[in-house]
């Protein structure tokens, strides 16, 4: 994720917790508390999504640098195809 784009999802998320909190002291009885208690779940909720976001990139980089890294080791033999020795045919089941 870009600096910019992490700033404005957790200030969105954040921005949502705080206006729910404004609405539950500015909005009497109950439907300041179900304003309040909906946008703060939603706001922390938001959080943790983008928390759990950015844990899926990182695993995904570190995949993709452990590919590259597996790719460089492996020798490259001229005239390799990549095929399995038994040309296609599936080997046999036992019994």
């Amino acid at each position: 994720m870009a600096r910019r784009d992490r700033i404005l999802a957790y200030g969105g998320a954040v921005a949502l917790v705080l206006v729910g909190g404004l609405c539950g002291w500015v909005v009497p009885g109950l439907t300041g508390d179900i304003i309040r208690l909906s946008l703060i779940t939603v706001g922390f909720g938001a959080v943790l999504l983008i928390v759990f976001y950015e844990i899926g990139l990182s695993e995904d980089r570190e995949r993709e640098r452990e590919e590259r890294e597996r790719e460089r080791r492996q020798p490259t033999h001229d005239g390799d195809t990549g095929r399995r020795p038994w040309l296609g045919r599936r080997p046999r089941r036992p019994g």
